[in-house]
């Protein structure tokens, strides 16, 4: 596919036209660095397809959910199952991106909220809460393990039972 700026779009931005094909374009209130990992880690996994598609096909997805490309449409409101699904799909994609790195919920926040991220604060820390609950997240702050209730900044981690997406 060639570079979006190079590429056709509809009147109202939704959708990017290649061949005669509409393909839904990625949510524009992604501030873009994160937009840019979120990418990163969905051309890493579309690589691994060939070789190893039951762990590359779950990062793929992931990746498309987090950048509003799959799913719920990035202009309309989500259901809460909608939003709690691309909150999940943030998170394991940007832990994969970052390869053993902690995100900050916050940058969680920044992907599903555009410029009202602040108001998906509390959606992202009780999702984080569910998914650390699951052994999927381990939930940090000044490197101690804590819950997400904690007052102040935490990170959030790989938990034992993180598995390239395919453990939700």
């Amino acid at each position: 596919m060639p570079d979006s700026s190079e590429v056709e779009r509809t009147p109202d931005g939704r959708y990017l036209v290649v061949d005669g094909r509409r393909w839904r374009a990625s949510d524009p209130g992604i501030p873009e660095g994160l937009r840019q990992e979120l990418v990163d880690e969905l051309m890493a996994a579309r690589r691994g397809v060939r070789t190893d598609p039951a762990t590359a096909r779950p990062r793929v997805h992931d990746a498309k959910v987090a950048l509003g490309e799959r799913g719920r449409a990035w202009w309309e409101e989500p259901s809460e199952p909608e939003l709690v699904e691309r909150i999940t799909a943030t998170i394991r994609a940007l832990l994969r991106k970052r390869d053993g790195k902690s995100i900050c919920p916050s940058d969680v926040a920044r992907v599903v909220g555009g410029e009202g991220w602040r108001g998906r604060m509390a959606d992202v820390r009780a999702v984080a809460g569910e998914l650390a609950g699951r052994g999927v997240l381990v939930v940090t702050q000044k490197g101690e393990t804590v819950t997400v209730d904690a007052s102040g900044p935490i990170r959030l981690n790989r938990g034992t039972a993180f598995d390239d997406g395919r453990e939700a």
